[in-house]
This record gives C-alpha cells, sequence and structure tokens, in this order.
C-alpha cells in the first residue's frame, strides 16, 4: 500500500510549519516514520509545492515522484482537491489508483502506530466510502458552546429545549482529529464533500489527537515528546 502525506510550504500561522523540528526531528518526519513502521504500508508520497519540503521528505525516506500544482497549495485551497490531485497523478505514473487511499498529515505527530491501523483495518471490514478518526470532545454543543451575535448576545449553540445543565446529561460528541484517512480512491475523486457518503469514524485517545495548527501546539507537542521519550529511556 501507498500512504501520502501533504505538506504544502506555506502556512500563515507556522511559518515552515512541516520542516520545523519537534524534539529534534523535522514535524514531517514522524509522520513519515509512523506510516512505514505499518507492515501493509510500503511507500510513502509526499505531495508538497516546496522544492525544500520535498528535499526533507527524501532524506526521512518518503518519496516525491510529483509536484503539487500552486493551485492546490493556498491558504484557500481544499485538501480534497490536494488529495484528489494526488490520486489522479499515481494512477498517471504507476497506472492504477491507491487502494486504498491513506492519508497520514503531519499535524499529528502523536499518533501511534495501532491508529494508522485500526483505519485501515475498519476500511478493509466495513463497505465503506471513508474513515476518519475522531476523539470525544471536553466541549458539548449541547452543554457550553455558545455563539454571539454582532452585539456580543450569547447563546447556546445547540439548544433543542433539552435544557441540558450538566456535562454528563449532554449527548457524546466527538472532535475530528488529523490522525489519518482511509479512503475509496474513486469516491474521494467523485465527490464535493467528504461525507457525501458512508463515512466511519475510528476513535483515538485524547492524548494523541493532538493538531498543531499554531505555535502554542507546536509547544505541547515538544513536551509531550520529550516527556515520552524521557521516561521510555529511564
Amino acid at each position: 500500500m501507498k500512504a501520502f502525506i501533504f505538506a504544502r510550504g506555506g502556512s500563515k500561522g507556522v511559518p515552515k510549519k512541516n520542516i520545523r523540528l519537534i524534539h529534534g526531528r523535522p514535524l514531517i518526519e514522524w509522520s513519515i516514520s509512523q506510516a512505514l513502521s505499518v507492515d501493509d504500508i510500503t511507500e510513502v508520497i509526499v505531495s508538497t509545492d516546496c522544492d525544500e519540503v520535498a528535499d526533507v521528505a527524501r532524506s526521512c525516506g518518503a518519496t516525491t515522484p510529483f509536484m503539487r500544482p500552486a493551485k492546490f497549495a493556498t491558504d484557500n485551497a481544499s485538501e480534497l482537491d490536494a488529495w484528489k490531485h494526488a490520486i489522479v497523478s499515481t494512477r498517471e505514473i504507476f497506472g492504477q489508483v491507491p487502494d486504498p487511499f491513506i492519508s497520514i498529515p503531519t499535524t499529528a505527530p502523536l499518533r501511534k502506530k495501532i491508529d494508522i491501523e485500526n483505519c485501515i483495518k475498519a476500511y478493509k471490514e466495513d463497505s465503506v466510502d471513508l474513515v476518519v478518526t475522531c476523539t470525544v470532545s471536553h466541549r458539548s454543543p449541547w452543554f457550553n458552546m455558545v455563539e454571539m451575535d454582532i452585539n456580543n448576545n450569547v447563546s447556546i449553540l445547540m439548544d433543542g429545549g433539552q435544557n441540558i445543565h450538566r456535562r454528563q446529561d449532554a449527548q457524546k460528541v466527538y472532535d475530528l482529529t488529523t490522525v489519518a484517512y482511509v479512503g475509496n480512491s474513486n469516491y474521494l475523486l467523485d465527490t464535493n464533500s467528504l461525507f457525501s457518503g458512508k463515512v466511519k469514524g475510528v476513535e483515538v485517545p485524547y492524548e494523541r489527537s493532538l493538531d498543531i495548527d499554531t505555535e502554542f501546539d507546536l509547544v505541547i507537542a515538544e513536551k509531550i515528546l520529550a516527556d515520552t521519550y524521557r521516561k521510555n529511556n529511564v
């Protein structure tokens, strides 16, 4: 199986995010090594618009058989469009679409090998179009999430007339994570919305669900990884 990592060069929130060092390793290297640790994955392809990212990716064991066009690497470009480009490029280069399509984002360096394996297993066992990862949310739209109008008036986001006053009484909801995605390539090529088909969720523990989007997230990841490696080497 081939796995894909999507790592554009530009990032406003965290400049050069994908090659920033986290516990002594480029952020992208964590995802490459985690993907290659899975027995079913034999190649990791990095889709990027940046030569520097491509060079780092190859030095970490990935391949870059194609470059991503600039139009699919802007702040406004959708991840799905980048996926479609990778699927089409793979078909043109290797003669077939990836089966299944596996995306391992750079932004979740705290994932474990088992999280990727569980997504692949869920895709194989069930007739679904896409598998996503999620974690139990600590903020519930039924209890402690609000919306604010232009006058700063606040109302509960999802009331539903239930008058829920305790977190324990609220319906369990989940946050989507960027730990892994596994999907049907033909479905992804045909859809304009990831959730238009049959989508299954694989739950991951909260402590492995960090999605790096800010400098503060980088600090958290650095601290957790440093503590983890120190404990393992004691």
